[in-house]
């Protein structure tokens, strides 16, 4: 599922970006929804979703711990 989806974690990305966290979010809801763009009467559930995820992968990607690897300050 969502092959398309690069991994964010370092070191395979060592800088991630708000766009590279919502793009993957964005193909995550997608996928689940079965919608590439939503019809207007779903378009504030998609978008909320959308958020929720991209927010839950900033905390993931936040509270990791990977060895060998500095935590920048």
């Amino acid at each position: 599922m969502c092959r398309s989806i690069k991994t964010l974690r370092p070191p395979a990305t060592p800088e991630v970006g708000e766009d590279d966290i919502r793009a993957a979010a964005l193909q995550y809801v997608r996928k689940i929804s079965g919608f590439r763009a939503p019809a207007a009467h779903n378009r504030e559930v998609f978008d909320e979703a959308v958020d929720a995820v991209a927010e839950a992968t900033r905390r993931l990607l936040d509270g990791l711990e990977i060895r060998g690897a500095h935590r920048g300050a």
